[in-house]
Order: C-alpha cells, then structure tokens, then sequence
C-alpha cells in the first residue's frame, strides 16, 4: 500500500513563452471521478503529446524533487509535489518498484502502469531553466503513466494498492534502461514489446527499433529521443 496525494488543474499560460499547458495542477480536496481519460476537470494542452487513454494519470515519485532541486538550486523553492504536472504523488514508490503491465486500485478505480512519461520542454519554460527535462529524461526520473481499466470515484485520502503483480515483465526502470542502450539485445526488446499492458505508442517504437536493428546489424544505431523538444513553430 502506498499513501499519496492527488493533484488535478486546467490550462494556463507558461511564464516565459505563454504557451499553454496542463502542468499547474492543484492538490484534490474532495472525491472526484476517475475516467477512461483521467480525472474529471483534469486538463491537457497538448493532445498530441499529453493526455488519452493511455497517459491518462501520471504518477510521479515525490523523493525525485531533491535530486531535481540540488541539480537545479535557482528553481529549488518551485520544485514540489505536483508542480511536474503528475496527477499522484508517491513519497514511497519510485521506477524500480513498478513493473510494465502492474494493476493498482485507487479507490474504486483499477489502473494499469502502461508506459514511462516522457518529459517535454515545457518543463524548462515551466521553471525558468534549460536543462531540467533533458537531465529528467537522462537520469530516468520520469514517472509513469496509468491506463484506467476500471473507472471509479477517488477520494483525496485513497491509497494506491497493487492487486495484480506482473512479475514476468521487467521494472520501469530496468525497462527504461533497456530503452537507452546503444544496441540493446533485440530478445530482451521483443519481451518488453510484448508485455502485458504496453502502450501501443511505445511498442509500437520497440518494435520499429527492433526492425531497425535487424536490417542494419553492424551500423551506428540511432540515439533514442527521451523527451519532447519544442516544436519548430513554438520558436
């Protein structure tokens, strides 16, 4: 059993460009309902990128915020629990507790840890520094994302219960490793492609990566993007 704390908001602007984001969340104080695509009232900016079936909560582990703030002092008093934009967060779990494929209640709701988050630039807009989403991404503290397979009300003082272990699958951040290496061996890739529960999105990479490795056995493999940079037409 893992206590948490709940966070929902809607869109505002970001301080330095004015783009708009979801990332100002709000701590929950009373039972809200949790749908196939997230919290009631809970927003995403970019749909491209954000939000869906298959990033609908984000769980962010709160003890990464000490390594953020030491590597980051200038943004240390800004960097607290929900101000990554995550819907959860845990003082307990982190990636190498959770597995791909993990079923959780959350009050009445079942959730199915799906994929890793991958952190946007609108982090750095966020806080005022260049560098955090990359360092985030690099360093592994990305949190997760949850799939609903069974909607449900969650009152603030719900705690997050793994009910359904995937053992045979690897951590997220063995998983998230994995994903990193160079060349990494192409069976261990086929069993994180077919664990229990992935997102379509990422196998979906796996699988292109694996295809890719097979076709060019003895060239320099392309590095893997980890997180979303801005957009050209966001200059």
């Amino acid at each position: 059993m893992a206590n948490i704390s709940l966070f929902t908001g809607g869109i505002a602007p970001l301080p330095e460009s004015g783009r708009p984001t979801g990332m100002f969340k709000h701590p929950v104080r009373a039972p809200l309902l949790l749908g196939a695509e997230g919290f009631a009232g809970d927003q995403q900016a970019d749909r491209r990128v954000h939000g869906g079936p298959e990033k609908a909560v984000h769980l962010y582990p709160a003890a990464h915020y000490a390594r953020l703030a030491a590597r980051f002092p200038e943004a240390a008093g800004e960097l607290l629990p929900g101000s990554l934009g995550e819907n959860i967060s845990s003082p307990t779990l982190d990636e190498t507790q959770v597995r791909v494929g993990d079923i959780f209640q959350l009050g009445d709701a079942r959730l199915q840890l799906c994929q890793p988050r991958s952190p946007c630039w609108k982090i750095d807009d966020r806080f005022g520094v260049d560098g955090m989403a990359a360092f985030i991404a690099e360093q592994r503290l990305t949190g997760w994302y949850f799939r609903v397979v069974q909607p449900g009300t969650v009152a603030p003082d719900a705690s997050l219960d793994l009910i359904e272990p995937a053992p045979a699958t690897p951590t997220l951040a063995a998983a998230m490793s994995l994903w990193q290496e160079h060349r990494p061996a192409l069976e261990t890739l086929r069993q994180l492609a077919a664990a229990p529960g992935i997102a379509s999105g990422w196998q979906r990479k796996i699988l292109d990566r694996i295809s890719w490795l097979e076709k060019q056995p003895g060239a320099t493999a392309p590095q893997m993007g980890a997180f979303h940079v801005k957009p050209e037409s966001d200059q």
